[in-house]
């Protein structure tokens, strides 16, 4: 299974295209809807999210929304283009309008300038964008359908905001009410501080990240390697977190939390009564590269939105002078937005790791076989 991602933020829209998808995937667009919007929500959002009211069109691949097994092409329409249309329009444009070259620290502007031969941060910042995560949630939502079918699940929530953290625990079950608060936190005395937090840093011109908790129940044993290091899953799915904008570090299970604990405090100990099982998930879900039966636990960290209406100090990549950093429509705070993609990635990635040991063209066939499978 594989996604190819195209579009720039204010271009026309935004489109993917899935390859390896079997047949009969009975593809649920209000669900995808339900995430697009999902994607856009959340406490601290800027003005772009009032424009746009992401929709997902399927182009081709399905009829009657099944999967016929070919490659599933969709597109996200940028409202907003209308707007950019003689800024940004490929068949032709003033390219001498809103130039960005007061580039703009912790962005991809000043390297991508160099590395792709450009003078107009405009070429580089449009494709940056995290408006380009759109169409991955498309993607991994249809992830999670095909997963769904196996018994798989995937949901999350945010730990904390600018230091402002949930320190509870929670079952899998208790995640999904997480959606319906203003900042996906469970906690709602810690989310009220954390709500206060962001409309400090807004009057003050600042930004917020924080750290996301992504959790998979349902996975049975066996998935990834420990023959191969390219196929162990833990790398697989953070390096799928890791390819999300803003997100600068990840770790499972306990993560960092081994380095300060004895090993009798880390690993999970092995029981059997009829069948093995453990009574902690220390590791989170994953040993020696491959799943082992138990909740997948993931945490990823966001950094703060980069681009503060403030401006940060910096310098003209023309003039070479200093000049405070270019001030794009920016949200305070879209760790929301961050929970949903990451949901939608580690998706996407686990449903590769399953297609690629499954096989199958068409869905009896991969349920038959996951059916079949012997694990934990």
């Amino acid at each position: 299974m594989k996604l190819t991602t195209a579009g720039e933020s204010h271009g026309k829209c935004l489109v993917g295209i899935i390859e390896g998808l079997p047949s009969n995937l009975k593809i649920n667009i209000d669900e995808i809807n339900r995430f697009l919007s999902l994607r856009q929500s959340g406490y601290g959002r800027g003005a772009r999210q009032k424009i746009e009211s992401d929709k997902a069109e399927i182009l081709s691949g399905a009829r009657n929304l099944l999967t016929l097994g070919s490659p599933l092409a969709f597109a996200v329409v940028n409202k907003d283009y209308e707007n950019w249309r003689d800024v940004i329009a490929p068949e032709g444009c003033d390219v001498a309008k809103k130039q960005v070259t007061a580039v703009r620290p912790g962005h991809a502007d000043l390297t991508g300038l160099i590395k792709y031969g450009q003078t107009d941060a405009r070429n580089i910042l449009e494709r940056a964008s995290a408006r380009e995560t759109a169409v991955r949630v498309v993607a991994g939502t249809v992830a999670r359908q095909y997963l769904r079918l196996l018994g798989v699940e995937v949901s999350g929530y945010v730990k904390s905001v600018c230091g402002v953290a949930d320190n509870g625990e929670y079952t899998f079950e208790q995640l999904e009410a997480a959606k319906s608060q203003p900042l996906f936190m469970l906690d709602k005395e810690v989310q009220q501080k954390a709500m206060r937090k962001i409309d400090e840093l807004q009057k003050e011109g600042d930004t917020a990240g924080g750290i996301i908790e992504i959790r998979v129940k349902g996975l049975k044993s066996g998935f990834g390697s420990c023959m191969e290091y390219s196929e162990k899953l833990d790398a697989r799915l953070t390096a799928a977190l890791m390819s999300v904008q803003a997100i600068k570090g990840v770790e499972v299970g306990l993560g960092f939390d081994v380095a300060n604990r004895a090993g009798s405090a880390v690993h999970d100990e092995i029981y059997y009564n009829g069948k093995f099982y453990r009574t902690t998930n220390n590791a989170g879900g994953i040993e020696g590269g491959m799943s082992n039966g138990e909740e997948i636990i993931l945490r990823a960290a966001m950094k703060p939105i980069p681009t503060l209406m403030k401006g940060l100090n910096t310098v003209d990549y023309m003039t070479k002078q200093p000049v405070k950093a270019s001030k794009e429509r920016s949200d305070v705070c879209a760790i929301c937005a961050a929970e949903i993609i990451l949901e939608s990635v580690t998706a996407f990635a686990l449903s590769q790791a399953v297609s690629e040991r499954l096989g199958g063209d068409n869905m009896d066939e991969v349920k038959a076989r996951y059916s079949a499978l012997k694990g934990l």
